[in-house]
């Protein structure tokens, strides 16, 4: 039985084609760097609170700018601010190859802040572009499809090379490797032939728009309760995600490039998720998926941050991915499916800046809270209060029979 089926047909769109290496030559730089930079900070500086900030400040600019940039993006020529932040990118990753030591860290501050900046504006064209050129239709879902499912191969292929490049070559040339995949993939996308969607004419009424996108959660119980488990949820993947990689070198006493196989492992969880999810979603309602998911994905936590050795670890993130990817997958094809039609990118805006508060607020808490009680107990604190998102699904999602929300019409 198939369980998933990835249609490249639509790659004979030329445009589509187009948009869609350039994303995955730029995702291959991007997840050398999830590997890179981390690890670099903390042979720097040997501080866990360094590393937690960098994790930070990758959310603090879609926090403050997301909410904003879907508005913006309505008024612009879509590839061209794609290719302008890819060029903006390189910039920033540039700026890093002068962070030689701890007193320049502050370089790559400032490369993390303007590379995520420019990604705030890189994600969302793409994401309105490829409706753009490949209709709305069916060629969307195939394209959809091909682009996660690529996502997903890059996530678990690209974090142990980056790891074997920091040990071998070095940090060096795994930032050149990056700049290179930023100036390719500018050129790439700089050749689609720009159209795009009649605009949205709800567009550009500032804090108004927001406001009724904020009343669309708010009076909805379905996507408020979503909104505050996945705030509970991930906020303690972001503080397991600064601590990775003290975790890796302190408590599996393994070289800090190893967190690479680490990120393999969950990606390969991922891939396994993702292909199930369609199922899944058959299978159980939506909170109880939720529940289930969550529960899971905080025990394989507690098997990641209490493993032995280092092939125990990468089994582990193995098994916070396949739970991990349906919880995620279910979330956002919950939002998608109830979201009114008129509201959807708000939403969707504000889900966004949720995640990064999210990322922002674990990656600083965990490392104070390191200090405080130690690594071995913080990790596992982490992995507890990822179970509690649980308990609130269970008392802010309402309970409905699987499939009840594939009306995007339906409300509560």
């Amino acid at each position: 039985m198939k369980i998933v089926s990835i249609d490249v047909r639509i790659l004979r769109n030329s445009d589509f084609r187009r948009l869609w290496v350039s994303g995955a030559i730029s995702g291959i730089g991007s997840w050398l760097l999830v590997v890179a930079i981390p690890v670099h900070v903390f042979q720097l500086t040997g501080s866990a609170t360094a590393t937690g900030l960098t994790v930070a400040l990758e959310a603090v600019p879609a926090l403050i700018v997301g909410p904003w940039a879907g508005v913006l993006l309505d008024r612009w020529n879509l590839s061209r601010a794609m290719w302008l932040a890819d060029l903006a990118s390189a910039a920033a990753v540039a700026l890093i190859l002068f962070a030689d030591s701890a007193d320049r860290i502050w370089l790559v501050y400032v490369a993390v802040l303007a590379e995520n900046l420019a990604t705030t504006v890189f994600r969302p064209a793409a994401r309105a572009l490829t409706p753009a050129v490949v209709g709305t239709g069916d060629e969307l879902a195939a394209a959809n499809s091909l682009s996660a499912f690529s996502g997903s191969v890059i996530r678990l292929t690209t974090p142990p090379l980056g790891a074997l490049l920091l040990t071998g070559p070095g940090i060096t040339f795994v930032l050149i490797v990056d700049i290179v995949s930023y100036l390719l993939s500018a050129a790439v996308i700089a050749s689609v032939s720009h159209r795009r969607l009649t605009p949205n004419p709800q567009a550009g009424k500032g804090f108004q728009a927001l406001r009724e996108g904020l009343r669309g959660v708010v009076r909805n119980k379905i996507l408020s309760g979503i909104l505050i488990a996945n705030g509970v949820f991930l906020t303690a993947n972001a503080g397991a995600t600064a601590l990775l990689v003290p975790f890796t070198v302190e408590r599996l006493d393994a070289p800090g490039p190893t967190v690479g196989y680490l990120i393999s492992g969950l990606g390969a969880g991922f891939l396994l998720g993702a292909a199930l999810s369609p199922k899944a979603l058959t299978w159980l309602n939506i909170r109880d998926l939720l529940i289930v998911t969550q529960t899971a994905v905080g025990a394989a936590f507690f098997a990641l941050f209490n493993a032995p050795t280092v092939p125990w670890a990468i089994a582990a993130t193995a098994l916070i991915g396949f739970p991990g990817s349906i919880l995620l997958i279910t979330a956002e094809t919950t939002v998608q499916r109830v979201a009114p039609t008129e509201l959807l990118g708000r939403i969707g805006s504000l889900f966004f800046a949720m995640d990064s508060l999210t990322v922002v607020i674990g990656a600083l808490t965990a490392p104070a809270l390191t200090k405080l009680a130690g690594l071995p107990l913080t990790l596992n604190l982490i992995a507890a209060f990822a179970v509690l998102a649980a308990p609130v699904t269970f008392v802010a999602v309402p309970s409905h029979p699987a499939g009840l929300t594939r009306s995007r019409h339906y409300t509560v």
